[in-house]
């Protein structure tokens, strides 16, 4: 079978290789692969209440039922990346399709939390073995001049599924029961299974050798890494399982950074840091994602609990994001070729710091006003900057490594938007205790859900309006530092993604065909 990614010297694509016909079709099916991944993940969050009811989960089941997936997904990335490369990235996606498609039908029929743990988990596989592929394909199908609009439009349709995820699991739990936001998924599936093996060839990079202790050592660390930052809001550091998987996350990671420079053939290819563009579009790329990470986290909560929103309704008030998202997505595909990518992930970034500033002036009392203008904002900016970053990375990235570095890129976003929520959400709760009169009663310093429990409870509105005060305060604190971390990586951006000549990979040469079938 003929190959996409095929290379010529120095591991770029022939130069003579004439554009696929069925690209843009191919794009489609990659965009459902990872639309139904995004969907899934977000629509799961306004389906706990039902869910806890019908299957009597207790909250550490629910916690389980949440974090399964992030925490396999998350751990898995770097190694799917690598395999896609060494056994053909279209392999791998059909297989993560199967595994993704069965695991929500067992979802869907779960009968107790034990069960639709052990689907989420499965799920949480496929997840990882799809979405490395689908923009390492982009990168293989599209020349230079098509790249920065495939992956707009990949991005972009990323934005709907994490905007509108919530607003279409809303509409199936008024409509049908718990199970069909994940039955949901399979048709789905099967038509992207289905489009992958008639349009798309196998992709694949030169034949290297397994790496089967980077593959332990990352998938430890990241599994570690994940789990504190997602325990640490929760728990604090001083609890042992917390402080402990730090520690492992630490050396794990420390211990596969010292391994894949000594080993012969790496499955992540750690020179691509010697690269300036590459570096700094990781690093704008992670300090986006962790203001975005910590962006939904705090804002839904004002929206329920402040202009008590119904989670529906939350979903649907992140619309002016996402139009204007998609809208800069495609402005930003054109302009970047005419300024640069630099240029438009600084811009765009700059652009984000100004929504974020806009945020911190809200109070109580503003309604939806501000937040559709910083939305706007904030949508335009990651219109322009998420794309070009993303494009900035691949760009750098040898095809012969187009998984791993597909690979790289989801797990930066995935650290990122973990450490957001982490961080932004242990503010978010200081500052609100500390704002929180010290009189009052219960467990009301605790949260916004705590104090407003605590005041319908005690029939107090005054303490009512002091909890939402509080808030509304330790809310403009966390946004201020979301905006420092945005305005920190167009700094990075720009100093980084500078013009200049650039460390290359040592070219490897494509294997015999014989080795490669």
């Amino acid at each position: 079978m003929d190959e996409l990614g095929s290379t010529s010297e120095g591991g770029k694509p022939g130069a003579a290789a004439a554009r696929d016909p069925k690209r843009w079709l191919i794009l489609i099916v990659l965009c459902l692969s990872t639309l139904v991944l995004v969907i899934d993940n977000m629509v799961l969050t306004v389906a706990v209440p039902p869910i806890a009811e019908d299957l009597d989960a207790s909250a550490s089941d629910l916690q389980w039922i949440l974090d399964s997936y992030m925490l396999v997904f998350a751990g898995l990335l770097l190694t799917s990346g690598s395999l896609s490369d060494r056994f053909g990235r279209r392999k791998l996606m059909l297989i993560g399709l199967v595994v993704f498609g069965a695991a929500s039908l067992l979802a869907t029929v779960a009968g107790s939390p034990e069960q639709l743990i052990a689907g989420r988990v499965l799920m949480g596989v496929g997840g990882a073995l799809i979405m490395p592929s689908t923009l390492s394909i982009v990168i293989t199908v599209f020349d230079d001049e098509e790249r920065p609009k495939a992956i707009a439009a990949w991005s972009g349709v990323a934005m709907i599924g994490l905007v509108g995820g919530p607003v279409f699991g809303g509409f199936l739990l008024e409509h049908y029961w718990w199970g069909s936001i994940f039955l949901i998924n399979v048709p789905i599936v099967v038509l992207a299974f289905i489009a992958a093996i008639v349009l798309m060839k196998e992709s694949k990079g030169p034949w290297r050798k397994a790496d089967p202790v980077g593959m332990v050592l990352s998938v430890l660390g990241m599994v570690a890494l994940v789990w504190t930052v997602t325990e640490w809001p929760k728990e604090g550091f001083g609890d042992p399982k917390v402080y402990v998987a730090a520690i492992v996350s630490v050396l794990a990671l420390t211990g596969f950074a010292v391994w894949e420079t000594r080993v012969a053939e790496p499955m992540v290819p750690l020179d691509l840091f010697r690269n300036r563009v590459f570096t700094g579009a990781s690093l704008s790329i992670v300090l986006l994602t962790f203001a975005n990470g910590g962006l939904m986290l705090v804002l839904s909560q004002y929206l329920q609990f402040v202009l008590d929103y119904s989670p529906t309704k939350t979903g649907w008030a992140f619309a002016p994001l996402a139009v204007a998202s998609l809208v800069f997505n495609g402005l930003g595909a054109t302009l970047g070729q005419k300024v640069g990518n630099r240029v438009m992930v600084a811009g765009g970034l700059t652009i984000i710091a100004a929504g974020f500033f806009t945020l911190t002036t809200l109070q109580p009392g503003d309604g939806f006003g501000v937040v559709t203008v910083a939305s706007l904002l904030m949508g335009m900016g990651g219109g322009l900057a998420m794309p070009a970053a993303q494009a900035a990375l691949m760009g750098a990235v040898p095809h012969e490594h187009a998984g791993v570095g597909s690979a790289l890129n989801d797990t930066v976003q995935q650290a990122g938007a973990a450490l957001g929520v982490a961080v932004l959400g242990a503010i978010l709760s200081h500052t609100y205790g500390n704002h929180v009169p010290a009189d009052a009663p219960g467990k009301a310093d605790e949260s916004v859900v705590e104090g407003l429990k605590e005041a319908a409870r005690l029939g107090d509105a005054q303490l009512a309006a002091e909890v939402r005060d509080a808030f509304t305060e330790a809310m403009s604190a966390s946004f201020v530092v979301g905006a420092a971390g945005v305005l920190v990586a167009a700094a990075l951006s720009l100093f980084l993604m500078r013009p200049g000549p650039q460390p290359e990979l040592p070219s490897e040469a494509p294997a015999p065909e014989k080795s490669r079938a």
